[in-house]
């Protein structure tokens, strides 16, 4: 079941906790795609927190919000870039979007199946995607006071099996959210320290996220072109000596 498009809303912009989590998951995006210039971007479920350091240099960005959550103006004092669609059904042509990004979708989502197939339509050949979900073994994915605590949340192997069978091809991954679901000043100090250690702390047992990327990878037929052939041909090309041809 989504969550509600206000909760979300207060929490990464209203929430000092929901701040310092959108910071964190929005550097390690950055890291992982240092640009997306020219390039046509979108974000599902709840994404438009961490798209903003792409709208100077993308060609196009959108936000689809599923029905379901509801939708919300995006970004504050600027054109309108959100949209609210169905959970399985974008209005997106196929093989448009360069890049994608699903956060706050797919766990919650009572169609993954279906939305899997969704977003492997929307991307162009060669694209790419970055889904993010809860770590099942993470802290955030067991205190319901985030929005990381709902759904279903997933262990790296479980996540990336469910992409395979969809056809993607599997980049790389990293976690995120090392530093604990608590609104505590202490914690909320020493937050962006321990996102900078979290690299050298056990990556299952800590990251509150996991980050997988993906590909769209049209492979191409192998083996001989024609499978099959004609027992019987038409001659139509072929001289009949029996007959003779008038002059032109």
């Amino acid at each position: 079941m989504h969550l509600d498009v206000k909760d979300l809303r207060n929490f990464y912009y209203r929430s000092t906790l929901g701040r310092a989590a959108q910071k964190a998951v929005r550097d390690h995006l950055v890291q992982m795609w240092p640009n997306a210039t020219g390039e046509t971007m979108v974000g599902f479920g709840f994404a438009v927190p961490l798209l903003r350091p792409y709208m100077n240099d993308a060609r196009r960005i959108t936000g689809l919000m599923p029905a379901p959550q509801g939708v919300m103006p995006w970004p504050t004092g600027l054109p309108n870039m959100a949209v609210l669609c169905e959970e399985v059904s974008w209005p997106v042509d196929t093989g448009h979007v360069d890049r994608l990004v699903v956060m706050h979708g797919l766990e919650t989502s009572e169609q993954p199946s279906a939305l899997l197939d969704e977003c492997f339509r929307v991307l162009g050949p060669g694209g790419r995607a970055i889904f993010i979900v809860p770590n099942r073994a993470g802290l955030w994915s067991r205190s319901d006071r985030t929005p990381f605590g709902y759904g279903r949340p997933y262990t790296l192997g479980q996540l990336e099996a469910q992409l395979r069978q969809h056809h993607f091809s599997i980049e790389r991954h990293e976690y995120a959210l090392f530093q604990p679901p608590s609104q505590r000043r202490f914690w909320r100090k020493a937050g962006q320290m321990i996102e900078q250690l979290g690299h050298s702390i056990p990556k299952v047992a800590a990251g509150g996220v996991i980050m997988v990327e993906v590909s769209k990878r049209i492979q191409a037929p192998s083996g001989p072109g024609l499978r099959e052939t004609v027992s019987r041909p038409l001659q139509i090309l072929t001289p009949n000596p029996s007959k003779e041809v008038a002059p032109i």
